[in-house]
């Protein structure tokens, strides 16, 4: 376990710039531009916070602290995305960060009044990654235009833990970092539905897990990988090779493009 822990922190201090303390957990913030992101980052973390850019990025990279129950959380604060397949540099980032840096948890944080434009990010990174909380923000403006969103309805179909916030008036915060530590130190299991695809991409899948799962074992979620091959996500294949030192990607690769 410790080798683990090890291997972890120098990860996000050689890749991601990120330098963190024995013990402490880390938790990744993800979210659209304009849903609230900012604010929840800044209620979480107040004066506890410093900025400065992904390395060899012009990308902003804020990072703050918090403590709960005695135990010490660093929040990274990750670029406004309404997406991680990876076609701009913000994007990269929010990707490479939530599969290579192994967040202990990560935040999505939605815009209540719109749910349905902001809910493809959750459901990309539910597949990414199992330890996810979900934040819907700006549950105050929805009530003023007569919104109504059922949280437990949403948690059940997610599998992941929900929290409505309003982060300007602190509404809901304390339950947010009560979940978060729950998530964090394994107290709460989430059990993420697996979005199902088409019977030809289900079985390209399926022919592809047995190369996945031999190159990256427990390293990566091997369903997300073989779906990202399928895509032909070249920048995301080298992401692959250069995180996690695998020399044989070409042969996975090779399998996809077939």
């Amino acid at each position: 376990m410790a080798q683990v822990i090890d291997s972890t922190m120098r990860v996000l201090r050689e890749h991601f710039g990120i330098n963190t303390s024995p013990g402490q957990f880390v938790i990744a913030l993800a979210g659209n531009p304009n849903v609230g992101k900012s604010t929840v980052f800044n209620a979480l973390t107040g004066l506890r916070q410093h900025t400065g850019n992904w390395p060899g990025k012009t990308v902003n990279n804020a990072q703050g602290t918090f403590t709960y129950n005695d135990k010490s959380f660093l929040l990274v604060d990750l670029p406004g995305t309404y997406s991680i397949l990876a076609h701009t540099a913000e994007e990269q980032i929010a990707r490479d960060f939530i599969c290579f840096g192994r967040p202990d948890v990560t935040l999505v944080v939605l815009d209540a009044t719109c749910l349905e434009r902001n809910l493809n990010l959750a459901l990309q990174v539910i597949e990414m990654t199992p330890n996810v909380v979900v934040c819907v923000n700006l549950i105050d403006e929805a009530r003023k235009k007569g919104i109504q969103v059922n949280i437990e309805v949403l948690e059940k179909e997610l599998g992941v833990p929900v929290v409505a916030t309003a982060a300007r008036q602190n509404e809901g915060l304390a339950h947010l970092i009560y979940t978060l530590h729950l998530v964090a130190t394994g107290e709460c299991k989430t059990k993420t539905n697996q979005l199902k695809y088409s019977s030809a991409v289900e079985e390209a899948v399926q022919l592809l897990l047995p190369s996945v799962d031999r190159l990256i074992g427990n390293k990566l979620n091997p369903r997300w990988v073989a779906l990202r091959l399928l895509d032909g996500d070249r920048a995301f294949i080298e992401s692959i090779g250069m995180h996690l030192n695998l020399t044989d990607i070409s042969v996975t690769k090779e399998a996809a493009n077939r």
